[in-house]
């Protein structure tokens, strides 16, 4: 099973010198891996929370995301329908799940390479070749493997060899950790899965036992169909996570199918229980020699509280007199990916690209772009600095590239890599740099960062003349 993830990683210690720069990222492997995968870009954040922040350390809970095989997860189902493509589909994508008794140490050590092999993306030595990683699985194979920590420790030397620090091994616990991460705030994990006529259905993945969705009797492979009365037709999972939120001990409605189209159709009301804080602080500030109001926002964090917590900011601050937008996202290390792409997209004209992804595999060589009219036309100053990072900068350069903003500060942090967490059969996972991101003028953001338009706060008219010059630039 695979979670994908832009750079899950624990943010560096607020230490006055800017981390060491990171590296990049790679795609899928193995049959039983790809029937599971979650496309990030897809807004399919089921059991993919794409995330982001420099450092490489496992150490952060609360901004995690969904495994497909969480440890809570419920394991008194109710038994499938059968008879239905669908469901049968369903059962033998169970049958993959083998339990760790059935696995071989080799497999174990084979399962590995094979995601490393089909998948990883070299942006640190440049020096990966299939035919020296098949001579490494060679040499690995080639030795018997006693015991299930052995075969650990050899994933563990095989993914060192590479030399990528984001590329690396967990342990059963250290995945178990990641599977307990909940954005919708009643314990469930959407994901987006096809029917058999192209269309799209929402399906609960995973569901933490005893949780607000489990207690209020949803249950695993259910299908959401509306949230408070609302259709969900054609959205994604990512926003209808973001419906399913709310305050904390407040109540959502959703209608579901069990188990897809054989089960009968439910309404139910359930508790949310939220552990997100609004990462938005906002103020309307009075300035002089410019517009009379200015609307400040500080972004600490892209959690699932982001996009809706900074719109309704927004908003409230052009109902203020607000003429223009200061959004701060200095010391901003990232968090939620698709949440940055989501505010991106308040911000653009349809059609105009967000970001460039650029990997290996075929399916994260994409062209983001926001697919509906903005929703904020104001004039924009963006603040950055060294800790600007991975989700922050996606947003920025995007602002930046589409002459929406300019960037005051100083050079962002060069983080602008794509990860894949894989799980192994026997609980444990890997995960693999699969790719990486260019920005909508085809730079890249990796060890590079994004260097400011002034390093010092400009005047408004400056601002307002550098916008319309890059304009000017574009459509000439």
């Amino acid at each position: 099973m695979r979670i994908l993830l832009c750079n899950f990683n624990s943010p560096p210690s607020l230490t006055p010198t800017p981390p060491q720069k990171p590296p990049s990222f790679p795609t899928g492997a193995g049959v039983w891996t790809k029937k599971t995968l979650v496309t990030a870009l897809t807004g399919a954040l089921s059991l993919s929370l794409l995330v982001s922040s420099p450092s490489p350390s496992l150490s952060r809970d609360s901004q995690s995301f969904q495994s497909p095989r969480p440890p809570q997860v419920s394991t008194s189902l109710p038994d499938r329908c059968t008879g239905e493509g669908e469901q049968l589909q369903e059962e033998e994508e169970d049958k993959v799940e083998l339990k760790p008794e059935f696995v071989t140490n080799e497999e174990i050590v084979q399962e590995a390479w094979q995601i490393v092999n089909d998948s990883f993306l070299d942006t640190v030595r440049h020096r990966w070749s299939p035919q020296s990683w098949e001579q490494k699985r060679e040499d690995i194979l080639g030795t018997s493997i006693q015991t299930r920590s052995k075969a650990h420790e050899l994933i563990k030397r095989m993914l060192a060899s590479l030399g990528d620090p984001y590329t690396r091994f967990l342990s059963p616990p250290e995945f178990s950790k990641m599977a307990r991460y909940d954005i919708t705030g009643i314990g469930i994990n959407i994901r987006e899965v096809s029917d058999a006529i192209g269309g799209v259905k929402l399906k609960v993945q995973g569901l933490i036992l005893d949780g607000p969705a489990h207690t209020a009797g949803v249950r695993q492979g259910d299908e959401v169909l509306a949230v408070n009365g609302e259709n969900v037709m054609g959205k994604s999972a990512f926003e209808v996570s973001s419906l399913l939120q709310g305050p904390n001990e407040t109540f959502v409605t959703i209608k579901v199918v069990r188990h897809g189209n054989c089960g009968p159709t439910e309404s139910l009301e359930i508790q949310r229980q939220l552990v997100a804080r609004t990462p938005v602080f906002y103020r309307l500030e009075q300035v002089s020699n410019g517009p009379s109001s200015v609307g400040y926002m500080r972004l600490k964090e892209f959690n699932a509280l982001a996009r809706k917590d900074l719109l309704i900011a927004m908003k409230r601050l052009q109902d203020m007199g607000a003429s223009y937008f200061i959004l701060d996202l200095r010391d901003n290390l990232g968090g939620l990916v698709q949440a940055g792409i989501e505010i991106s997209k308040l911000f653009l004209n349809k059609g105009e690209t967000i970001i460039y992804t650029v990997g290996r595999d075929p399916q994260y060589r994409n062209n983001v772009v926001a697919d509906t009219a903005p929703l904020v036309t104001l004039p924009v100053v963006v603040l950055v600095n060294n800790r600007t990072a991975s989700a922050s900068e996606i947003v920025a350069s995007a602002l930046h590239d589409n002459c929406r903003a300019v960037l005051v500060g100083d050079r962002t942090f060069g983080k602008g890599l794509i990860q894949s967490v894989f799980e192994l059969r026997d609980g444990s996972g890997v995960v693999v740099t699969v790719g990486k991101y260019v920005t909508p003028n085809q730079m890249d953001i990796n060890g590079n960062g994004i260097e400011p338009d002034y390093r010092n706060f400009p005047a408004w008219s400056d601002v307002a003349q550098h916008l319309s010059r890059c304009n000017s630039l574009r459509q000439g």
